[in-house]
């Protein structure tokens, strides 16, 4: 079992809601410098907000870019890129096109991955895959061109699929891209053994809504 510390600082603290409002955003925000988690992820809308809010704490600015459906072109997600870059995020993940993906593009979904990543520079880009769209072969393909690219971290799912991150196939993409590039496990992430039993199948950063049950959990 981790300790609190170490799980706390695998979590992104996540809240992609559409409804989210600005007391959401703040508790958000409050919460992960409190119980120390890595960063907060939100939609772009809000970077401003949690990027001053989050100012002087160890806490990162997480965006998600192209979200949810990664079926926007490549020039749209560079722009929302920069755009939140410039206003404070210092974390990009992005969801591929995974209709190319899917058609046997894998060297368009490179090709605008390492767009990103260059739009990034020093900033962290993690790439959701979205794995339950996805077979076994896909996968592989999916985080060999991730890793190609340039890519930081490889990630599960948006959360707004038929289904989010589980074991195995996290497994898979730990398996695929080694013991040196990030796995983020995200979606259903709801419990601390949910969240124990990615970590254990190989993902180092944790997507979460319910950060704080989970936390709280023994």
């Amino acid at each position: 079992m981790l300790d609190n510390l170490k799980l706390a600082s695998m979590i992104d603290h996540t809240n992609l809601r559409p409804e989210a409002t600005e007391a959401d955003i703040e508790r958000y925000c409050q919460e992960a410098i409190e119980h120390k988690f890595r960063a907060v992820c939100v939609n772009p809308l809000h970077i401003p907000r949690v990027a001053a809010r989050l100012s002087g704490s160890d806490v990162l600015t997480c965006s998600v870019v192209g979200f949810p459906l990664g079926a926007i072109p490549t020039v749209i997600k560079n722009a929302e890129t920069d755009l939140v870059l410039s206003q404070g995020a210092s974390e990009i993940d992005m969801v591929i096109s995974v209709g190319d993906l899917k058609s046997g593009n894998v060297k368009v979904v490179e090709t605008e991955i390492a767009a990103l990543k260059r739009t990034c520079g020093n900033a962290v880009l993690k790439v959701i895959l979205e794995t339950c769209l996805l077979t076994h072969d896909e996968i592989i393909a999916a985080c060999l061109a991730s890793q190609a690219a340039g890519a930081d971290f490889v990630k599960t799912s948006t959360g707004f699929a038929a289904r989010g991150a589980v074991a195995e196939h996290v497994a898979l993409m730990r398996q695929t891209v080694g013991p040196d590039m990030g796995v983020k496990a995200s979606g259903g992430i709801s419990t601390r053994e949910i969240a124990e039993a990615m970590a254990a199948a190989g993902a180092n950063r944790i997507g979460a809504s319910k950060s704080v049950a989970i936390i709280a959990a023994r």
